[in-house]
């Protein structure tokens, strides 16, 4: 049963990925924003920013404009099950003898693999620009670890989006106030520079624990509790989200 399911969801994914790669300006678009944002706060708004130490500032920023790629990407995500649910594929493939659940998996897959392709072009373009990391072999493999569990958490949130929605606006809509939320976090400034409210919000959501632990990660400062609160966010994000997403599918199919 469960090679059953392997087996279909590499084919469902293999599906998704070819027709990413017949129309590779979707992972383009999503990158160009991050970047065009990247662009006008390092070398416009970056000197006029404090940030209380002598770390360069786009080394400062670049975890929240990863995060913001990432945010980016999921809309695809939901604009692409949208489509498969409106065009009548979705119920072609259940007349099939494949594994429900593998329909869902292909685009979680292929959201993976598109928004890590679109993050390693913003840390290169972000190289270009001066970014520069003192971390290692094992900092670089727990960015790339907490990237992935953000990646799988938002993707599942863009499946709740993709399967609930009405319209193709409907299902992209969602993933605006998630780009938004690192502008309300430590991810541009710090959160002490903020009035009272809006600096307990910010210290206290879950991107600004996430964006410190990139941080420290890169700069190779200790991580404190900032790596254990943004796991837990994560991963309690990842689970309810899954298992909205898993009841709303079973409604659809049903």
């Amino acid at each position: 049963m469960t090679s059953h399911v392997i087996a279909d969801t590499g084919v469902l994914t293999g599906r998704s990925l070819r027709h990413i790669l017949r129309s590779p300006d979707t992972i383009i678009t999503t990158a160009i924003t991050p970047i065009a944002l990247m662009l006008l706060f390092t070398f416009v708004f970056g000197g006029a920013i404090n940030i209380g130490s002598d770390q360069s500032y786009i080394d400062y920023m670049l975890p929240g404009i990863l995060l913001i790629t990432v945010a980016s990407g999921i809309s695809y995500t939901a604009y692409r099950l949208f489509l498969d649910l409106k065009g009548g594929i979705v119920e072609r493939f259940q007349s099939m003898p494949i594994a429900r659940s593998s329909v869902l998996w292909g685009h979680v897959l292929t959201s993976l693999v598109s928004n890590l392709v679109s993050v390693a072009l913003v840390i290169g373009v972000a190289l270009i620009m001066g970014f520069r990391s003192g971390a290692g072999i094992g900092g670089w493999l727990a960015v790339a670890g907490i990237l992935v569990l953000f990646t799988l958490a938002l993707t599942w949130v863009a499946m709740i989006a993709g399967l609930s929605a009405k319209s193709i606006d409907g299902a992209t809509a969602f993933s605006y106030p998630l780009i938004f939320l690192p502008f309300i976090s430590s991810a541009f400034v710090p959160t002490d520079s903020m009035p009272g409210p809006v600096a307990w919000f910010a210290e206290n959501q879950p991107v600004t624990s996430i964006v410190n632990t990139l941080r420290a990660l890169f700069s190779q400062q200790p991580v404190g509790n900032d790596i254990w609160i943004a796991l837990v966010w994560l991963v309690v994000i990842l689970i309810a989200a899954y298992a909205a997403a898993a009841a709303v599918y079973r409604r659809r199919i049903s």
